[in-house]
């Protein structure tokens, strides 16, 4: 069993978090040249990553009280990673330092921008996998506004097992939002994963995926049908993001198709998380399901914009400055 020590505390306790992701991070290497392989990358910049860690960073940028459940390890990269995240302004005291286990790494080379491939480094026992049901964390998420997700983290035990408590736990309280973040290198099976995250939708009131996430979620290939079969299952608004092809929400009132904001991709990574944590900001300010996938589609779009996505989350104002000039800033009831 591995031994864990709590992380280093802040000098004083931080206020409730509005936000609280749970899953994976990492500290990611990003190879700057574009459209260089991995036998061509040279050079490559630091950055902390993981989706969940990434829509907290997102969330904070915004103006929130942001936290991330998971765990690093007692080396120099999960010092990293904390130092990072404590400059971004996100609450770290839910982040334990296992001592026998290794802060994931992930590398990335732009061969192509727009769908850079990842190389992930997690060796066991992978510390954001061993969230335990007596940590402190499962408590708060009880009562956080807003509770953030990765299908990541049902992919093993203990953190499985945790992860479905935390769901449970809320009763479907808003705002319970399920990003179904699948890889498939992180699962021993695509039918597991399917059966897992599929299970895990019964309590989300918001879920977030792409067009193959909803598919292994829902077993509909077709976005529109997988959209509606999981609002069959209770879920008040289902999001389904098709890259170039624009951001489907669907909600009890309305099926809408969103154009994709018109950006030059520096780098496809970390456009989900900056989408996931600007949809946290919509729902936590009360707006519509329109106005607050709109703003998540373009903030994703400054995201991509940029190199390292944990630097490129935008604030509210680069956001709507974004929607006015491509024309998708109307006036919002």
């Amino acid at each position: 069993m591995s031994a864990v020590a709590e992380a280093m505390p802040d000098a004083a306790p931080p206020p409730h978090p509005e936000v609280l992701s749970v899953g994976r991070i990492s500290v990611d290497l990003y190879c700057g040249e574009a459209n260089a392989g991995w036998l061509q990358a040279r050079t490559f910049t630091r950055a902390v990553g993981g989706s969940p860690t990434n829509v907290a960073v997102a969330a904070a940028r915004l103006g929130h009280r942001a936290a991330v459940y998971t765990n690093v390890g007692a080396d120099p990269f999960g010092e990293v990673a904390l130092a990072e995240l404590r400059a971004f302004g996100v609450d770290t005291s839910f982040i334990r330092t296992v001592a026998d286990a290794l802060t994931p790494l992930a590398f990335a080379v732009l061969d192509p921008p727009d769908e850079p491939r990842l190389h992930f480094r997690r060796s066991p026992p992978v510390p954001d996998l061993l969230l335990r049901a007596e940590d402190p964390a499962v408590s708060a998420a009880e009562r956080v506004p807003l509770l953030w997700v990765s299908g990541g983290a049902l992919s093993a035990e203990p953190s499985a097992s945790t992860t479905e408590l935390l769901l449970r736990s809320r009763s479907r309280r808003p705002h319970t939002v399920l990003d179904l973040d699948y890889r498939a290198s992180f699962w021993r099976s695509r039918a597991e994963a399917a059966a897992r995250i599929g299970a895990a939708v019964a309590h989300a009131t918001v879920v977030v995926g792409n067009r193959e996430e909803c598919a292994i979620a829902t077993g509909a290939a077709d976005p529109h049908e997988a959209a509606r079969l999981l609002l069959g299952r209770g879920v008040e608004l289902a999001v389904v993001k098709l890259g170039a092809g624009g951001v489907l929400m669907v909600d009890a009132e309305r099926e809408l198709l969103l154009p994709s904001q018109p950006i030059d991709v520096v780098c496809g990574l970390g456009a989900g998380d900056g989408f996931g944590g600007a949809i946290a900001h919509g729902l936590l300010k009360g707006w519509t399901h329109e106005r607050t996938v709109s703003f998540a589609n373009a903030a994703g779009a400054i995201v991509a914009s940029h190199l390292l996505c944990s630097d490129a989350m935008p604030a509210e104002d680069e956001v709507m400055d974004l929607m006015a000039r491509s024309g998708q800033g109307r006036p919002w009831p």
